[in-house]
């Protein structure tokens, strides 16, 4: 009873309420979506707001703190990433010359950066995104300075010093606006700025700077004094960089650089010390290498006593991983024994350096041909072949090489100088000859061909065992591919079979010339048992053959060449003058060579002083006198030659420019291009008296000069103006003498034939 009643009063609540469910108004629902409608709209209102509290020019810290977070990691440090591989890829690419000078810090090449372009101009992309849209962020100043240092690797200069100034400018870190000013003091000074590098170098000095940045500082510094010669100044600051380093091959690198400017400073036992500084960082086997064998020629300059047998060339020279530095060995053995005046050994050396050299090391291959020509001019004084070894190695030696420049200039001079050398030995020796009586003569100039044969003979001789030899070794070096262990070798890669083959040949054949059908029954047959022991070897007739082709004393061809010989021997009045005049001339050129080519000024004196000993009446008597004058440097000296010009030709050119610069102490401000602009510019406005004072005076001071020719042709031009038409053809005279070679001689020529042209008229 109580269980139905609570049953139906369920049921009845339950109909009541599906009943007033039925009945909700509508609005009801519409009120939620509006209430849904109003929510979302505050949520975009929020994010918008978000998004303007976060512009790149706002100075709120969620906005700094958005912008710092995604300028970092968005853009500058990929582009920091591709710039520290990009410079990783270019520090292994880059070969060291390890013979010259090694810059503190690598060079910023345009060429050497080609195969990163990639990595570069990615680098360059990041950090400009933070320039475009990270401009409150704190990394600005850093991702410019990554984009400076990538467009200076790429060659795009202005652009590249333009970022770095802006991060002076306008930077906001003190720490980064310094890290700016040292790499644009770096990009200076590869640039050879050295005026702004040092205005650079003047300012940081004065500014604090933390370690990181005081090391970077003093490395380039240390670079931009290098670069400029002044050595002394780069090592005492790589001194004071040296704690600042941590041990790493590119501080290895350093002490290397440090040795060798000590090395060129004279300093070979403070070199020695940064020599072994590179053995205790890890030096690669080549940087090691190279640094031990210069610190074995400064500790024999040190100690000339010292024992090189305790050095281990030839277990140098054994060790397989030195088979590509031999030739640095060998010449390292070469410059020890020249120290020890040891020539001929230094010579062998050096000789078998050249050989050597193979591969791509043609760079020390060149080096040892300079100390080749070197020692044969200096201390054997075989001209010729000093020539020779100056020619091989500007053939090979790199144009951008820091002595390719000296090495051209020297080798231009050599040619000039062997011609009139030759020229001076050979009028010498035949001069000699035609003093002799004639049966004496005749004797001699068969002793002459004699020897020429003799030596002609010795040389195919040891050209033809030296042929022999490589055949051999030829023969015995070849290895058959495809034979493998156990099996029969191929006759013909077994001299021992091949020997084996020549025995039973002869045996069963006789001792046959080397000919063609050899078998034919048309031949005479010799008997196979007794064969003919007087057969000639083929061998033993191309010997004869080789002998016989010498010269017989008698024979026509004897006379032939001995009559040749004779005639160019002066035996008349005639000849004699000639060979006087040849030789004369040969001697006064060889006198300016070593004047002004081979800045030499002790044989340029003894060889002036033999022209006028030898030809008293010589036509360069009064020039010879001028050249005396100024490269004596004795002031007793200098008088001495000054008055017998003045005694002799006192209205010599000559006289008139010792005059002047006796007067002015050879004025010139050492700049010729201005002293000539000067001169010319009053020329021009008509003072010709006061621009021929000038130039008179300044003329001695550029003596040798590239531009002299250039002073004396203005001074021709301002003779003709101010002293006359007599004075001005003598001035022209004088110019074509002087100056055989100038370019202006054609011009000079045609005002010389053209008398009726206006004086002094360009």
């Amino acid at each position: 009873m109580r269980l139905s009643s609570i049953r139906n009063y369920l049921n009845y609540r339950f109909s009541f309420a599906y009943k007033e469910t039925k009945d909700i108004p509508n609005f009801i629902f519409v009120t939620n979506r509006f209430a849904l409608y109003i929510c979302r709209t505050v949520l975009s209102l929020t994010f918008i707001g978000l998004l303007a509290s976060c512009s790149q020019y706002s100075t709120k810290p969620a906005a700094i703190g958005f912008h710092n977070l995604s300028a970092h990691y968005n853009a500058y440090f990929m582009a920091e990433q591709s710039l520290a591989e990009a410079e990783f890829q270019m520090s292994k690419a880059y070969k060291e010359n390890y013979n010259e000078l090694l810059p503190i810090l690598l060079p910023m090449d345009s060429v050497l950066s080609l195969p990163v372009k990639s990595q570069l101009q990615d680098a360059i992309k990041k950090s400009s995104i933070v320039a475009e849209k990270h401009q409150n962020s704190k990394w600005m100043d850093n991702s410019y300075i990554v984009l400076g240092k990538s467009r200076l690797y790429l060659g795009e200069w202005a652009d590249g010093l333009e970022a770095l100034r802006y991060v002076y400018a306008n930077g906001r870190d003190e720490n980064d606006k310094n890290n700016a000013l040292i790499l644009l003091m770096r990009a200076y000074t590869i640039r050879k700025d050295y005026s702004n590098a040092l205005g650079v170098a003047e300012y940081l000095s004065q500014q604090p700077l933390n370690k990181a940045s005081t090391r970077d500082f003093y490395l380039t510094k240390a670079y931009l004094h290098q670069q400029n010669g002044e050595y002394l100044t780069s090592v005492a600051i790589l001194e004071e960089s040296f704690p600042l380093l941590k041990k790493s091959t590119e501080t290895a690198r350093i002490h290397f650089a440090a040795a060798q400017m000590y090395d060129r400073l004279g300093q070979y036992a403070l070199a020695n010390k940064h020599y072994k500084g590179v053995s205790k960082n890890r030096p690669g086997y080549d940087l090691g290498f190279y640094s031990a064998m210069n610190s074995l020629q400064n500790e024999v300059v040190l100690n000339p006593k010292k024992d090189l047998d305790d050095v281990g060339f030839d277990r140098m020279l054994r060790d397989r991983k030195n088979e590509d530095l031999n030739d640095k060995i060998y010449f390292t053995m070469g410059l020890l024994a020249e120290h020890r005046k040891q020539i001929p050994e230094a010579i062998g050396y050096l000789q078998k350096a050249v050989a050597a050299s193979k591969g791509t090391n043609l760079e020390q291959k060149a080096y040892s041909y300079l100390q080749l020509a070197r020692i044969n001019y200096e201390s054997l004084e075989k001209f010729e072949v000093s020539k020779a070894y100056y020619d091989s190695a500007l053939a090979i030696l790199p144009q951008q090489a820091p002595e390719y420049k000296l090495v051209s200039e020297r080798k231009r001079a050599l040619d000039d100088f062997v011609k009139h050398y030759s020229i001076v030995s050979a009028e010498d020796s035949l001069q000699k000859l035609a003093q002799m009586n004639p049966a004496a003569l005749d004797n001699r100039i068969d002793a002459i061909i004699e020897a020429q044969e003799t030596a002609r003979k010795e040389a195919e001789a040891k050209e033809r065992k030296a042929m022999l030899a490589a055949q051999n070794t030829n023969v015995q070096s070849v290895q058959n591919p495809l034979m493998n262990a156990g099996e029969r070798r191929w006759e013909l890669y077994d001299p021992a079979l091949i020997n084996k083959g020549k025995t039973e040949f002869k045996r069963a054949w006789g001792n046959r010339p080397l000919e063609d059908d050899w078998r034919r029954s048309s031949r005479q047959m010799r008997s196979l048992a007794g064969n003919d022991r007087n057969a000639p070897d083929s061998l033993s007739v191309q010997t004869e053959a080789v002998a016989d082709n010498s010269l017989k004393k008698g024979t026509p061809e004897w006379d032939a060449l001995h009559t040749s010989l004779k005639q160019n021997i002066p035996l008349t009045e005639g000849q004699m003058a000639e060979s006087q005049k040849r030789k004369e001339d040969a001697l006064y050129n060889l006198g300016k060579i070593y004047r002004f080519d081979l800045q030499e000024s002790q044989r340029s004196i003894s060889t002036f002083e033999r022209v006028l000993a030898d030809y008293p009446k010589t036509q360069y008597k009064e020039e010879i006198y001028y050249l005396l004058y100024l490269t004596y440097e004795a002031d007793s000296e200098k008088s001495t030659w000054k008055n017998k010009l003045f005694t002799e030709y006192p209205t010599s050119t000559y006289a008139r420019l010792v005059g002047k610069s006796s007067d002015s102490n050879v004025a010139g401000s050492g700049n010729p291009v201005k002293e000539y602009e000067a001169a010319y510019a009053l020329y021009s406005k008509g003072d010709y008296a006061k621009a021929l004072e000038d130039i008179e005076q300044n003329l001695p001071a550029y003596k040798g000069h590239i531009m002299e020719d250039k002073f004396a042709l203005l001074r021709v031009f301002l003779i003709g103006k101010v002293r006359g038409k007599d004075a001005y053809t003598q001035a022209i005279t004088e110019f074509m003498r002087l100056y055989p070679s100038s370019i202006y001689l054609p011009r000079l020529k045609e005002m010389q034939e053209l008398n009726s042209l206006s004086m002094g008229k360009r």
